[in-house]
């Protein structure tokens, strides 16, 4: 089977097991080439999960349709699996380690007969790097395969890397559509009972055991499953940080470059920012990542981030030359779309792509489809898959070994009243406070009702593998870790204010490289700032508006803390620590204290 490729004598007994439990007819192990990835995607077009792009339009491009109950992560199937519940914690679905194990194993039983079981080795970082994290992916689903392609460094390189004793994380995936003989396939095999999927994570493995699913985070098991979920629970023990997080540099017109990380749930703008091109004159951003970091301590005391994965998966509606250049010209080419719409031409749409909407395409889900019909072209979570590499903003120092060391650390989220467009924490401490309280809008890339407000702390609510108090003071524990001077300044950052008949009252996009400036100033020392009840916030005049048409009085709104806003937000912020009893650390009981105190004095 795998004896000729590795003689890592775990993961042989491994996969001798997996096969004994799933019974695949056979076994592929994924070597990483360009010859393997053409191929794959040749027989996902023979088995119509694929559909061929015009090559002149966009080469080398192909466009998938998930099943209609396989859109979304679906957070209420996800699972943190430890032997206390209390390690899980209040903002987890939690299952008690081993009862789950013989739980999923019976499902997993004959799931991949009649399908080859592809093996995926991928290294999360650079292979052989210090911040890298080794996982062998086990799936029947080659979609699976060129994705993961795509988005980590999979191939032979990271058996090699693993040797005879090297450890990896194992993850298991099917899409719990065996076969029979004479059964014939379908173009998006998966479990289409949502009750039935399960993305369980082993923290204390760790492993990851995902069922029922052919997409996205639920099946690119490196993604949120390795990257975030389980990463945040060995960064946990090991004294570093697996975030959610973009990461861009920012360079002025005098060449001064510092590198910003930045938390922001989905579809508020994560993609956008990473890529953005500047409004300003002679500033230029980089982007390293759009979706995770791991950030580690150097030897210089500084904080240190690296982006673990190769490609984007970003989210389609609402990209467009205007919002996202760069991310325009990333998948021009080499790139997977899935759940958008097909045009006559053989090109990709969707809504909000900033082109007219074509007289006719098919829909997401196969059907035709005019700017008549009362249904949207491309599902509101259609994504694209596209190599890193491609990207023309990509920083020189996307695939450092080392990392890159972080001046700034961003919170976001779409909230249209209250939040300002940015303010500065006074301290690593109350910039803890100011994650740990972070909200947003919910969005179509998690089952349920958009549009209503959650907390969602350090964008990381569906993605922290342990107890989110623990959390919490993991975060606080890194101010002892290094001099207050080398610790990122923290920010909260808000796109998204409205007026009261719900017009955007900033223009967001390039703009926001605005924001970035000042944040950059206040890096350097020399940005202007006023001390208020929630943090610093710049004056009006501290935002450079130079060639800008933001009418002044939209600036101040949005520049303004409403103190009785802000007395209704401290006391959802009080019942949301609630929740999390004495796993809270008693730092951001504090810290809300001290909010209500200066609250109170400037009312």
């Amino acid at each position: 089977m795998a004896a000729a490729l590795t003689e890592n004598g775990e993961l042989l007994a491994w996969l001798r097991d997996v096969v004994e439990l799933c019974k695949p007819d056979d076994v592929y192990i994924c070597d990483g080439s360009d010859s393997e990835y053409r191929r794959l995607c040749e027989l996902l077009v023979k088995n119509r999960t694929f559909t061929r792009l015009n090559e002149e339009l966009r080469p080398d491009c192909f466009l998938a349709r998930s099943h209609p109950s396989d859109v979304a992560r679906v957070e209420d199937r996800t699972y943190i699996s430890t032997t206390s519940q209390d390690d899980a914690g209040p903002t987890n679905n939690w299952a008690e380690a081993d009862v789950m194990k013989l739980k999923i194993a019976r499902i997993f039983l004959r799931s991949m007969e009649g399908r080859t079981m592809y093996v995926i080795p991928f290294s999360m970082g650079p292979v052989g790097s210090p911040f890298s994290r080794i996982g062998i992916q086990v799936t029947d689903s080659p979609y699976v395969v060129v994705n993961m392609r795509i988005m980590t460094r999979m191939g032979s390189d990271v058996l090699e890397a693993l040797g005879k004793e090297g450890s990896f994380i194992p993850c298991l995936h099917s899409v719990g559509k065996p076969l029979s003989p004479l059964q014939g396939d379908v173009p998006w095999p998966c479990e289409e009972d949502p009750k039935h999927k399960y993305i369980v994570h082993f923290p204390e493995d760790p492993s990851i055991w995902s069922y029922g699913s052919g997409y996205g985070g639920n099946a690119l098991l490196g993604k949120k499953c390795l990257a975030l979920r389980i990463a945040s629970a060995i960064a946990h023990k090991e004294g570093w940080l697996a975030e959610h997080m973009l990461i861009l540099a920012l360079t002025s017109p005098e060449g001064k470059k510092h590198y910003i990380a930045g938390a922001f749930p989905s579809a508020c703008g994560k993609t956008n920012l990473a890529m953005m091109k500047p409004t300003l004159p002679g500033w230029k951003v980089t982007c390293l990542g759009d979706d995770i970091a791991w950030m580690r301590f150097g030897a210089d005391g500084r904080l240190y981030a690296m982006n673990p994965e190769t490609g984007f998966f970003g989210v389609a509606p609402g990209t467009s030359y205007e919002s996202n250049p760069n991310a325009m010209d990333t998948f021009t080419h080499n790139s997977i779309f899935t759940n958008v719409a097909l045009t006559d031409e053989g090109d990709v749409w969707w809504e909000e792509m900033g082109v007219p909407a074509p007289a006719h395409a098919i829909d997401w889900q196969g059907k035709d489809w005019t700017p008549e019909a009362s249904s949207k072209a491309a599902h509101p979570n259609s994504r694209f898959t596209a190599p890193a590499e491609q990207c023309p903003a990509i920083d020189p120092d996307w695939q450092n070994p080392n990392g890159v060391p972080i001046s700034a650390i961003l919170f976001g989220g779409r909230r249209p009243s209250t939040v300002p467009l940015v303010n500065e924490a006074f301290d690593w401490e109350h910039g803890v406070f100011m994650g740990s309280a972070a909200g947003s809008e919910t969005t179509a890339a998690a089952l349920g009702q958009a549009g209503v407000l959650r907390r969602d702390p350090f964008a990381m609510l569906p993605f922290c593998g342990y107890n989110m108090g623990d959390y919490f003071a993991h975060w606080l524990s890194m101010a002892d870790k290094t001099k207050s001077d080398k610790l990122p300044r923290i920010f909260t950052v808000n796109w998204f204010r409205k007026d009261e008949s719900g017009r955007w009252l900033w223009p967001g996009y390039g703009e926001n490289s605005r924001v970035l400036k000042w944040i950059f100033e206040r890096v350097e020392g020399t940005g202007e700032a006023v001390d208020t009840p929630i943090g610093r916030l710049p004056s009006p005049e501290a935002i450079d508006l130079s060639g800008s048409d933001v009418p002044r009085a939209d600036l101040e709104r949005i520049l303004a803390v409403d103190v009785e806003a802000w007395t209704k937000e401290a006391e959802a912020i009080g019942t949301y620590y609630d929740t999390f009893g004495d796993r809270l650390p008693s730092a951001l009981r504090d810290q809300l204290g001290a909010l209500r105190a200066r609250l109170e004095a400037a009312g």
